[in-house]
Order: structure tokens, then C-alpha cells, then sequence
């Protein structure tokens, strides 16, 4: 067993006791407080982006937007299963606006016993993609 994977045993996947995510932490002050609910093998969220997180006046910088996806993978396979991004990849398809209704939704498409592919996307409220991303994660426990 790899070091990282004897921390990441230990750890409460109770949402609670992550309250200072940057990504979904509620007591984070800097963070981005995303609220994502699971069903199944998908996660959703809705969103607005304000303009502390932005790069190009008007948009949302390119690594909010791959944590805004990483973080719906994640959540498509969290709380059951223990597992970190190995391998990424993501496609912007559309500057992503700030101060907009978003929505991201993440999915597990492949499952084996230590790796799961998912895939998650934002789009405006219409269904308009705007970003995606692919992920291999490693199964820890």
C-alpha cells in the first residue's frame, strides 16, 4: 500500500467533516460552496459562478471550471467508494460565464475493480455544453 492510500483509509466520507473544500466546503470562505446531490451513478448540480473566480473579465477561469467537474465525478462515485483522480482530460467547448445560471452533472461510465472512468459536463440552463471532462480514478479502498 502506497502512502497517500494509507491517509486516504482513515479518512470519515461523511460530507460533513469536509467543511473547508474549496469546492463544497459550506464553511469555506474563499470556496466555491458547489451543492451537488447524488443519485445512483450520477451527480447534479446548479450553480452561479460569481466574479471572484473569474479569468478573462466575464468568464470563469479554466481551473475553477476542471473543479467545478472534478468535483461532480467525484461525487458520482462518493460517499461508497474512496477514490482520487489519477488521469484527466477537458474539453472547453464555450467560454464558461460568470453570473449565470450552471449546471453540472458527473457520471461513472466504467467500473472495475480498482479503476472507474466518469465523465462530467457544464452547461448553461438550456443544455448547452460549455465544458467536459473525462477522469480515470483510483479506487482506494
Amino acid at each position: 500500500m502506497l502512502s497517500w492510500e494509507k491517509k486516504l483509509a482513515g479518512i470519515d466520507v461523511n460530507q460533513s467533516e469536509f467543511p473547508m473544500c474549496f469546492a463544497c466546503g459550506k464553511d469555506n470562505p474563499v470556496g466555491l460552496k458547489l451543492k451537488i446531490v447524488k443519485n445512483g451513478d450520477e451527480a447534479r448540480g446548479e450553480f452561479v459562478i460569481s466574479e471572484f473566480y473569474q479569468g478573462w473579465r466575464g468568464y470563469v477561469h479554466g481551473g475553477i471550471i476542471f473543479t467545478i467537474l472534478d468535483e461532480a465525478m467525484a461525487y458520482a462515485y462518493f460517499p461508497e467508494i474512496k477514490g482520487v483522480t489519477a488521469k484527466t482530460e477537458v474539453r472547453i467547448r464555450q467560454p464558461v460565464p460568470i453570473g449565470v445560471p450552471l449546471v453540472v452533472t458527473g457520471r461513472v461510465v466504467k467500473k472495475t475493480r480498482k479503476l472507474f472512468t466518469t465523465a462530467a459536463e457544464i452547461t448553461l440552463e438550456d443544455g448547452t455544453v460549455l465544458a467536459e471532462s473525462t477522469a480515470q480514478v483510483y479506487v482506494v479502498n
